[in-house]
C-alpha cells in the first residue's frame, strides 16, 4: 500500500510580517517545499492588512494544495492592543483555512520549540539550526518569521506522528486511557 503524501502549511501570524512554511510528508519522510513571509504595509489600515492575510493564506492553500493547517498561538503579553491585533491576524488566517475545509491545529510557542529542539526555552537560532538538520537545507531566511512558521509545520508533523504511532492511539479522556492501558492501573 502506497503512502499518500500530505502537505502541511504552518503559519506564524503577524500584523506586519506573517511567516509561512510548507512541508510535504510522505510516510516518515518530510521535505521542505517553501517558506517565506508576507510583508504588510503599515500605511494600510488594519482591515486592509487582514484582507491581505486572508488572500495570501488562501493563495498558499490553493497553490500548494495544502491538506492541513497549523498555526502558532499568540503568546500572552502585557500589551492588550498588540494581543488583539495579533488575535485578529490569527483569526483571519484560520478563517481562510476553514474556508477550504482544512483541519486546523494550534500550538504554543513553547510547545513548538520543545517539539523541534527538545527545549521549550530554545532561542530562534537554535530552532532554525534544528530545522536545517531535520529538513536538510542550508539557507537561512531573511526573516525569522519564516523559520518560525516552518517550525509550526514540523511541530504539527511530530505531534501527528506521535498520535498515529502511539500504541494506545489517540486518547479521549481518562476512561478511554484506562481502557486502552489496563496494565498501567495500580490497585
Amino acid at each position: 500500500m502506497q503512502n499518500k503524501t500530505k502537505i502541511i502549511l504552518g503559519i506564524d501570524p503577524g500584523t506586519i510580517i506573517m511567516g509561512f512554511g510548507l512541508i510535504e510528508v510522505n510516510g516518515s519522510q518530510i521535505t521542505l517545499i517553501d517558506l517565506g513571509v508576507l510583508k504588510l504595509s503599515t500605511k494600510d489600515d488594519a482591515y486592509q492588512r487582514l484582507e491581505k492575510i486572508h488572500t495570501e493564506v488562501s493563495r498558499l492553500i490553493k497553490t500548494f494544495k495544502a491538506d492541513t493547517f497549523a498555526i502558532e498561538a499568540p503568546f500572552f503579553g502585557k500589551n492588550v492592543q498588540s494581543m488583539l491585533k495579533l488575535g485578529r491576524a490569527q483569526g483571519v488566517a484560520i478563517a481562510a483555512a476553514m474556508q477550504f475545509g482544512l483541519p486546523i491545529s494550534e500550538y504554543s510557542p513553547k510547545k513548538i520549540k520543545q517539539s523541534i529542539t527538545g527545549n521549550g526555552n530554545a532561542d530562534k537560532q537554535q530552532v532554525m539550526r534544528m530545522l536545517q538538520q531535520i529538513l536538510s537545507f542550508t539557507e537561512t531566511p531573511k526573516h525569522m518569521d519564516a523559520s518560525d512558521a516552518l517550525a509550526v509545520a514540523v511541530c504539527h508533523y511530530f505531534q501527528e506522528k506521535n498520535i498515529l504511532t502511539s500504541p494506545a492511539g489517540k486518547i479521549n479522556g481518562w476512561k478511554d486511557f484506562i481502557s486502552k492501558n489496563p496494565a498501567r492501573m495500580k490497585k
